[in-house]
């Protein structure tokens, strides 16, 4: 498949390939992807099969950002697809579906009748490629803010419905606690008086360093800061099969699949066992489906799944176990092994009997690497939509967005994860935050939504994606998230 690259009506002599991948039926990302490359203005997709495809690429839009896009499904062809174009349709394609699911038909109406008349404009002229470009381009700017401002109405009718209806928990936003701040009674007084919840992180790596050595000091730290606050408490995930996440002793060691599951089973049910009492809700297993350092088989991860639940469920059957799941466009599996898409590996979870309480989801945005790059809203309510199904409640483990701009170790900005709106800044993370949140709270599947960095920290991924500064002072998500939680909090 070829794809003519137009950059203000002239096929472009440059142009950046990041967060490329293919993907065919259901979104789902092709395996073992050969290669994309780019050359004099044409973008060539190999793939091992014939199949229809479409092609994910970061595409900038002017006036709107740099956002992850994808097009169609395309069968091949003799000759170039004109990619402005076809990112055009595939929009548009997208904001007709979504009016009919969320029964909008009659929103916007004047403004859906331009970005359709553009689109036709540019297949009348489809034969002239620089002409086509240039109206697809307009057509896609404005499909762009059509989009979003669909999401947003959808979001704001289901919300008010939801809080008129009292269908939120008091404790449904949360934030992710720093155990290196916890003695910082300025960061320990925010956190806990603006959030119902409190998320407190755990790597096996930190907790037991050397086999049957358990180092809960950290943790009891923790659980110190907030005892007699009225706040509830999640922890996880606990287990986690990312490398940096696994001791070294069981990285290093010679037992095979069994020994490794018993290790994480005994692993998970000393952990429970220890806070249980204490806990809300536990993310037992977070990332199997991406991250899967040992390389186990599809049974292997049933069977890594099952332990995590049942060891967490045999000594606390009170709280809620929930399997997290990252990256959930699933863009890693077209290049990484041993991984299996998102809504894939959920429903091998749940065809298999483990039954979890509850599935959760992690969204963050703002790195140059598969599943980190950024989507506009409307393919975040979408995507969210395609959980729905699996009548588990979702709650989000964890999002975060930069605050700032990314540069690289010799000072460069870094723009190749995406923008929205503008350069990322205080003002744009907060009108950002307020916007996801309002799509997320209104989806009646979802129970809670948990940031993921409270303050700006040194070595952090993303740039200051904090709601605090690294003073500890509030930047704009902050004062949004402490607005929401008290509607919140009045509405019950």
């Amino acid at each position: 498949m070829k794809f003519e690259v137009y950059s203000e009506g002239t096929l472009a002599d440059k142009f950046s390939l990041d967060g490329a991948y293919l993907f065919g039926a259901d979104g789902i990302p092709f395996r073992g992807m050969t290669k994309v490359s780019f050359e004099k203005g044409i973008i060539t997709c190999q793939k091992k099969n014939s199949d229809a495809g479409g092609l994910a690429i970061m595409w900038p839009i002017k006036g709107f950002g740099k956002i992850l896009l994808q097009t169609t499904r395309l069968p091949e062809k003799d000759g170039s697809y004109n990619l402005n174009v076809e990112l055009a349709r595939a929009k548009l394609m997208e904001i007709a579906l979504k009016r009919e699911d969320w029964s909008f038909l009659d929103e916007s109406s004047e403004k859906i009748k331009t970005i359709k008349d553009l689109f036709v404009d540019a297949l009348e002229n489809v034969d002239n490629g620089p002409i086509a470009s240039l109206i697809a381009d307009e057509c896609l700017k404005k499909a762009m803010v059509v989009a979003e401002l669909l999401a947003a109405k959808n979001a704001e009718v289901f919300l008010k419905a939801k809080i008129k209806a009292g269908g939120f928990a008091r404790h449904c936003l949360g934030c992710q606690l720093d155990p290196s701040l916890v003695d910082d009674s300025s960061y320990m007084s925010k956190i806990t008086e603006s959030f119902g919840f409190i998320s407190i992180p755990i790597r096996w790596a930190d907790v037991e360093p050397t086999e049957d050595d358990f180092k809960f000091e950290e943790m009891d730290k923790c659980f110190k800061a907030v005892a007699g606050k009225k706040i509830a408490v999640s922890i996880g995930s606990v287990l986690s099969f990312d490398k940096k996440s696994l001791p070294q002793w069981l990285v290093v060691g010679k037992g095979g699949f069994p020994q490794i599951r018993d290790r994480a089973y005994k692993f998970v049910n000393e952990v429970v066992g220890r806070y249980s009492p204490k806990v809300h809700a536990w993310k037992v297993l977070g990332g199997m489906n991406a991250n899967n350092y040992f390389g186990f088989n599809f049974e292997q991860v049933l069977e890594i799944s099952r332990a995590a639940v049942m060891a967490a469920r045999a000594v606390d059957t009170r709280s809620l176990k929930i399997i997290d799941v990252i990256y959930p466009w699933g863009e890693y599996y077209a290049c990484t092994a041993d991984t299996i898409p998102p809504l894939v590996y959920l429903d091998m979870i749940m065809q298999s009997g483990i039954n979890p309480d509850a599935v959760g989801l992690q969204i963050r945005f703002g790195a140059n690497q598969y599943g980190m790059h950024l989507r506009d809203l409307m393919q975040v309510s979408a995507m969210l939509d395609r959980f729905a199904p699996l009548t588990k409640p979702l709650h989000i483990t964890a999002v975060e967005i930069p605050g700032g701009i990314a540069v690289d170790e010799k000072g460069n900005h870094i723009n190749g994860s995406g923008i929205w709106r503008d350069s990322w800044s205080d003002e744009i993370q907060g009108k950002w935050i307020e916007q996801f949140y309002k799509i997320v709270l209104g989806k009646s599947f979802i129970s809670t939504v948990t940031y993921a960095s409270f303050a700006d920290k040194d070595g952090y991924e993303l740039a200051n994606s904090g709601l605090l500064t690294d003073k500890l002072k509030s930047k704009n998500g902050f004062e949004v998230l402490k607005k929401l939680q008290k509607l919140i909090v009045s509405a019950k």
